[in-house]
């Protein structure tokens, strides 16, 4: 039996993608005529709950349209259809949810129904300074140390500090797993501030510091103080001078939020005894005691994924909101007051959404151009957390996410694992879920210091990382470079991806490729305002897109395969305007081949052209 409907979530509903409260929309479905259709129903549902169904209105013979007002209530929606057929005499009921592939219909039985999705959100907008942003992530010991001598400040008591910038990192662990000597390079927040000239040079205009608070560890996620900067890194004064010179650069400063636990070794904990202050573990009477949940006192507590030291907090517990979020010197108070322009938030999945809601209303209070971002590794519209269905993007709570899903799909792709169309389906899937400000300000990430860096993930094939950040650049979203991958750094998973930037040992070739794709973003509009149209190129791996805002449009294409590629595409009489960046375009490739309207575009091996675009026919 062929499709009764025909519908494409993608190209029949209007507005495409989430909508904004009481927004109404309509959608346009075809029937086959082949087929005696008594009635088309549009069912929509507050996840399995039944909200409404819209029988819709048949306009031709084959033509069928239906009209919803809008949602009072945001959300995550979903919806089907039920079609009446007559049969052989008989009345059966068919039902079409969404194909896996794509936007379009496909027939399920009920009990397999796969679901269309509908975001509705509070309509929001996140501060142009953040969208218009280049963001480099700093793991602060492993970017540089600024001290004359090159001597680590204050070392730790038991610590290992190597001998060498350039030695790798490693654990040194019991038998257990547990480390009992945390390693560390050096790096402190002068050492940043000597770079914010090579940074401004390279086009960074957020940067992003891994946890600067007092801890115990070189990655300060087992947060000891979260009012003081580590001893290693730095303290107050030196931490405002690095804002304020920043500043004077254009470049605004993002931290770590980490609120789902505190470390073992704390102030507030302090199973050590290293504190001054009575800590939860050695008294019940402390009054950080309510913070943890102690399941058999003092030893047997609620940890992070297990790990005895990380232990969790009550985040809704009242002094704990307080101390964080809403004193007068509350922690988030304290460090955006001093100029930090926005936080981005730890294992966001383990934070409540209260407490998520909480602190992004006491954040803009201090400052309404702050941003709060929020580490997702799903899609960040429809994540399911702890049995719960979490609420990031609908508008009182993230204006940002991490772009995991982004590096996914690039790096599938890349290593043919997937089809050109394949890819383009992903990221359309992603754009339809999304609200427009999320997908603008979606953290567009190669990698980070939980992955294995882009190099070392793409088999150190160098022209391939030039692809990917070819992708990156040129993307809707926020480019998000991990410190050292732009100088062709490599590295396993953790402690190998954070090694340390490769002073002086900088693959210049790949920072030039860098610096001149950010000039490219930056030049052209459309590549931070622009909205995204993916491109059918019939070819398995040619990857393009187009960006386009009012009259400015860019193509990008990426082949790569080892093969050239022809690809052709139609557009106007004189159409195309080559843009050149460094090792994409002129420098390999051949001209473009025109026969009326009909270019025939020459893409060499493993490589990305783009262009400018007047007067655009069709694609």
């Amino acid at each position: 039996m062929g499709n009764i409907i025909k519908y494409n979530s993608w190209e029949d509903k209007a507005p495409f993608g989430a909508l904004k409260l009481n927004q109404s929309m309509r959608i346009s479905i075809s029937g086959n005529e082949d087929y005696n259709i008594r009635d088309i129903s549009w069912v929509i549902l507050k996840e399995n709950v039944e909200l409404s169904k819209i029988s819709l209105i048949r306009e031709s013979k084959k033509y069928y349209q239906g009209e919803f007002d809008g949602f009072s209530e945001v959300g995550v929606y979903f919806y089907y259809f039920e079609v009446d057929i007559e049969i052989d005499g008989q009345n059966q009921k068919k039902y079409y949810g969404k194909s896996i592939e794509d936007g379009s219909s496909c027939e399920y039985l009920y009990e397999n129904l796969n679901k269309y999705q509908i975001t509705v959100y509070d309509d929001y907008e996140v501060p142009n300074w953040y969208k218009e942003g280049i963001l480099y992530h700093i793991f602060v010991d492993r970017f540089n140390n600024g001290n004359r001598t090159k001597k680590p400040n204050n070392p730790k008591k038991n610590s290992f500090i190597y001998g060498n910038w350039s030695d790798t990192p490693m654990y040194i662990k019991d038998n257990e797993g547990n480390v009992t000597r945390w390693d560390f390079h050096g790096g402190n927040l002068k050492g940043i501030i000597d770079k914010l000239g090579y940074l401004k040079k390279l086009g960074v205009s957020i940067i992003y510091l891994s946890p600067i608070f007092e801890a115990s560890s070189n990655h300060k996620y087992d947060t000891g103080d979260y009012k003081k900067i580590d001893s290693m890194f730095g303290d107050e004064e030196i931490f405002k001078e690095l804002i304020d010179k920043a500043r004077k650069k254009g470049i605004s400063i993002i931290l770590d939020g980490v609120f789902s636990h505190t470390g073992a070794d704390s102030k507030y904990f302090n199973k050590y005894g290293r504190y001054s202050e009575i800590g939860a573990y050695q008294s019940q009477s402390s009054k950080y005691s309510s913070w943890y949940d102690f399941e058999q006192y003092p030893n047997e507590y609620k940890c992070w994924w297990g790990v005895k030291e990380l232990p969790n907090v009550n985040e809704l517990d009242s002094s704990y909101m307080d101390y964080v979020i809403r004193d007068k010197d509350s922690v988030i108070k304290k460090w955006t007051s001093m100029g930090v322009k926005g936080w981005r938030l730890d294992v966001a999945d383990e934070l409540p959404t209260e407490f998520i809601k909480v602190l992004k209303q006491e954040l803009k209070e201090v400052d309404k151009d702050a941003i709060l971002a929020g580490e997702v590794w799903e899609d960040a519209s429809n994540k399911i957390s702890y049995g719960e269905r979490r609420s990031y993007l609908l508008g009182n709570q993230l204006d940002s996410v991490m772009g995991y899903l982004f590096r996914q799909n690039v790096i599938l792709f890349l290593k043919g694992e997937i089809t050109s169309s394949h890819l383009n389906n992903r990221f359309m899937e992603i754009k339809e879920n999304y609200p427009a400000e999320a997908f603008k300000s979606n953290l567009n990430l190669l990698g980070t210091h939980d992955v294995a860096r882009i190099k070392t993930e793409l088999n150190e094939d160098k022209d391939m990382v030039k692809l990917a950040v070819g992708i990156q650049m040129t993307f809707e979203g926020i480019p998000y470079i991990y410190y050292g991958d732009e100088a062709g750094l490599c590295g396993n998973v953790d402690p190998d991806n954070r090694r340390t930037y490769p002073w002086k040992n900088e693959d210049e070739d790949m920072i030039e490729l860098y610096k001149e794709a950010i000039n490219t973003r930056k030049k052209y509009d459309t590549l931070i305002y622009g909205d995204t149209q993916f491109i059918n190129t019939k070819n398995d791996d040619v990857f393009a897109y187009m960006r386009y805002v009012e009259e400015e449009k860019v193509l990008v294409m990426i082949n790569r395969s080892e093969n050239t590629q022809n690809i052709e595409l139609n557009f106007d009489e004189n159409a195309l305007e080559e843009i050149d960046i460094k090792n994409s375009s002129k420098k390999y490739l051949e001209s473009i081949f025109r026969e009326n309207n009909i270019f025939k575009i020459d893409l060499k091996p493993k490589n990305f052209r783009i262009f400018n675009l007047k007067n655009l026919i069709e694609v």
